[in-house]
């Protein structure tokens, strides 16, 4: 059997287009983007390997097409809309992240998977990434003990007017500093199994040359304490560094972190049987996250989520060990959403709800607390504390997005 999958999103969905044409267990049927460029270098990868694929520039056309299983690759506040009318539908859903941009999409998400029965998966790709995998492989083993503290970290600055096209009201001219927490966070939950349950929120001094993006912004900042008692630094957002994703565990036994300007390399110490003393070791992980020749971006580690997601579809027991389910998922995700409630109220801490509990959820079910005006409606909060924005730097973002500015 072959799953037939659709893409929903052709700039972010270019890894997962890429790889469903090239995977043994499925055929990639449609694409849909409003972007013509964008569909068109869709339509070119296809004919790369000698297939074809249906293009879409309208949802409802691409809605109708027949197709078990969507990836949405859309815009980063507009997935549970879109997850919950297709999983209503009859199809296995697959969602970059984060989750949701409310609360109150959180259950209502959850709610969907339960309702229909069919497979959601979460698309946090670092969580694959060669040294989190390795440390998770080193933490299921009981090599590093128990947590106790962890620091997972996103450092990824972006020029002005990339990822916006100018567009005024584009989401991310509107993202709060915690709101993209799942790249530092997510793999810390997934390398421990544990779950959160309190964030205090915290944002650095403000990024300034993010203004000539139409916007204040910090870098944002969680303080997570798991179930087990463990604290968990999550830091993420733009800084004046090269990209990097890193990770940090110490355990009862040991502890391990990815080396931080060598993304291949791990560091382990391991404890002995005296206390103190143990061995330290360097490697890079031998142990891939996908044994498959199909190569992707990220040290490979974008090849995870869209596998594992076929695997669980296909009921076999490395997508069940692997996949990211849909509680995880939201677990990674408001701690964000709850964070910057605890930064708007001076960083006091917020309990996070186990929303896998349905008597937890009826107290999030009308929260619509978030920065986009359509969906707050009298709940909309600022994408900066301040509520300051800068009107007169959209015309320079327009001329990007035009190319007239280099």
């Amino acid at each position: 059997m072959k799953v037939k999958v659709g893409v929903f999103g052709a700039k972010r969905g270019m890894s997962m287009i890429k790889i469903y044409l090239r995977h043994p267990d499925t055929d990639l049927v449609a694409v849909c983007d409003k972007s013509v460029e964008d569909l068109t270098r869709a339509a070119e990868a296809a004919e790369e390997v000698g297939k074809k694929v249906a293009l879409y520039e309208n949802f409802e056309d691409f809605f109708k097409h027949d197709m078990d299983a969507v990836v949405l690759a859309n815009y980063a506040t507009e997935h549970v809309p879109y997850a919950v009318r297709l999983l209503d539908s009859g199809r296995h859903i697959l969602s970059e992240v984060p989750a949701s941009e409310t609360m109150a999409q959180a259950v209502e998400l959850i709610e969907a998977v339960e309702r229909t029965g069919l497979v959601y998966t979460f698309a946090e790709n670092c969580c694959y990434f060669p040294a989190a995998f390795e440390m998770q492989r080193l933490y299921e083993q009981g090599e590093l003990g128990e947590v106790m503290y962890a620091q997972g970290e996103y450092i990824h600055d972006s020029p002005p007017g990339k990822y916006t096209y100018g567009m005024k009201n584009h989401w991310r001219n509107r993202l709060y500093s915690t709101f993209y927490c799942t790249h530092s966070l997510g793999p810390i939950l997934t390398i421990t199994g544990r779950r959160p349950v309190q964030v205090v929120g915290f944002q650095t001094n403000e990024a300034v040359w993010k203004r000539r993006h139409g916007r204040k912004f910090a870098p944002g900042i969680e303080m997570v304490t798991l179930d087990n008692g463990a604290i968990v630094r999550s830091i993420h957002g733009s800084m004046k560094r090269a990209y990097g994703c890193k990770w940090m565990v110490f355990g009862t036994k040991g502890m391990a972190e990815s080396d931080r300007f060598d993304d291949g390399k791990i560091h382990v110490f391991r404890e002995g049987e005296v206390i103190g003393e143990g061995e330290f070791t360097s490697y890079s992980p031998q142990h891939s996250a996908v044994d498959m020749d199909l190569k992707t971006g990220h040290g490979n580690a974008d090849l995870g989520a869209p596998h594992y997601f076929i695997q669980r579809i296909l009921g076999r027991p490395e997508g069940y060990k692997y996949a990211i389910d849909v509680y995880t998922g939201v677990d990674m995700s408001i701690c964000g959403i709850l964070a910057y409630r605890s930064i708007l109220n001076g960083n006091i801490p917020i309990k996070v709800p186990n929303l896998r509990n349905k008597e937890e959820r009826d107290a999030y079910r009308n929260d619509h607390a978030c920065t986009t005006i359509s969906v707050a409606g009298d709940q909309l909060i600022p994408p900066y504390p301040d509520k300051s924005t800068y009107e007169e730097i959209y015309e320079y973002l327009s001329q990007l997005a035009a190319g007239d500015d280099e």
